[in-house]
């Protein structure tokens, strides 16, 4: 069984840094995409950014530049660096990814969530 588990959320002061990360474990034949979306209170689900297999990345205009993904492919891990963080960016973060596993069906799994905070 293919599972996500994000780590690394927390509280922070206004103008800090946080580095999440996601792992995927189980039998995985190979990762596409990975991602990180967040979902603050009463808002709709949004991406934070994106990542390809072959690390072409993409964001959303809002973030570029205090955003930063990255991923290890070896340790099927992705990571998103936050900084000059602003109460705005609190939201539970979540992580995704377009996984094929080595039996069964291709699809995108979900991690539960990490909860960052931003306090001014």
């Amino acid at each position: 069984q293919v599972q996500l588990v994000e780590s690394g959320g927390g509280l922070v002061q206004a103008g800090g840094s946080l580095r999440l990360s996601c792992a995927a474990s189980g039998s995985i034949f190979v990762i596409e995409y990975m991602a990180w979306y967040r979902q603050a209170p009463g808002k709709q689900r949004e991406m934070v950014a994106l990542i390809s297999r072959g690390g072409n990345t993409n964001y959303p205009d809002s973030l570029k530049g205090r955003f930063t993904i990255s991923r290890d492919n070896a340790k099927n891990t992705v990571y998103l660096q936050m900084n000059s963080l602003k109460p705005e960016d609190t939201a539970v973060y979540y992580c995704t990814a377009d996984i094929v596993p080595r039996t069964g069906a291709r699809g995108a799994r979900w991690g539960q969530g990490t909860q960052v905070t931003v306090s001014s």
